[in-house]
């Protein structure tokens, strides 16, 4: 599933360790990982009383209270220098996450062979990396606007230069979640308008874009097309506000933002009826329905 979902243009599992993925691909021989990656805390607390030997009868008592794990790994052995430490450990960390996985590793390869898949991996693993890779990517305003195609009015026309002045709005106002300034994150309003938290290593398709409304005072979004509307109103505040009522009046359900939107969506249909959902959530906003909580 992971080959069929990159090839044609999904996302990766984004999950490995770099260690990992090198050995995965053969450009390492060995594989290595601290020890804190080790999840059994009987092991790792084992394997830190070997690390942390001071001397060498230390070292020889501590392995030897430990033998039958050393054993089990094959890396069991007569300890001659405090060196020697240093080698047990790698060892053992070599055995519990690659030898004893190694038909689990091997099955995951033959997965990964799907479409020749593996093949342009192990070539051209830096392309790959980001797909299968974990890696902290935090939201930016500036990377979540730069998501969106603007689709602006004809130039010199008077509707362009509302435009123009709103999506200074639209710019000030993912400064100011950015900086936590309210209840609403960037992953929110990513969320609403494409129904993602994150963006995919092979980017949003098909690509998102902004459109400008004069029907509604309220942001409306269509997830299906990836594409967000936000009303062309007079002032700063006028545009904000909102914002912080859809937050406010949400979190009073005990829901969090915007998967209210996601479950009326899932309960009236997937795309038919999307767009009198979200209109429809407006009027929920606007009579302040959290008072009733009825829907």
């Amino acid at each position: 599933m992971i080959a069929v979902s990159i090839v044609h243009g999904g996302p990766g599992p984004c999950c490995l360790s770099p260690n990992f993925f090198m050995y995965l691909v053969g450009k390492d021989k060995t594989f290595e990982a601290p020890i804190d990656d080790i999840t059994d805390e009987e092991i790792k607390k084992a394997l830190l009383e070997i690390k942390n030997a001071t001397s060498l009868s230390e070292l020889r008592v501590i392995t030897e209270k430990h033998s039958s794990m050393l054993q089990t790994a094959g890396c069991y052995r007569f300890m001659r220098t405090l060196e020697d430490k240093k080698k047990v450990v790698a060892d053992y960390i070599q055995w519990y996450f690659i030898y004893r996985n190694h038909l689990s590793i091997q099955s995951f390869r033959e997965g990964l062979a799907t479409l020749d898949f593996l093949n342009a991996l192990e070539q051209h693993p830096s392309l790959f990396f980001s797909f299968m890779c974990y890696t902290e990517t935090r939201l930016t305003a500036d990377l979540l606007e730069n998501i969106f195609h603007v689709q602006f009015g004809p130039p010199g026309s008077s509707r362009r230069q509302e435009e123009t002045r709103v999506i200074s709005y639209w710019q000030d106002y993912l400064l100011s979640v950015e900086e936590r300034n309210g209840s609403l994150s960037l992953e929110d309003i990513l969320m609403f308008a494409t129904g993602l938290r994150e963006i995919p290593p092979a980017a949003i398709q098909p690509k998102p874009r902004l459109l400008f409304q004069t029907t509604s005072r309220f942001p409306v979004a269509d997830v299906c097309a990836n594409t967000i509307k936000i009303p062309v109103l007079h002032s700063y505040e006028d545009f904000k506000k909102p914002w912080i009522m859809a937050s406010r009046t949400l979190l009073g359900l005990g829901f969090p933002k915007v998967q209210v939107l996601l479950l009326l969506r899932h309960i009236y249909g997937f795309s038919k009826h999307l767009k009198f959902v979200i209109l429809k959530s407006e009027n929920f906003v606007s009579n302040n329905f959290c008072k009733s909580h009825k829907v």
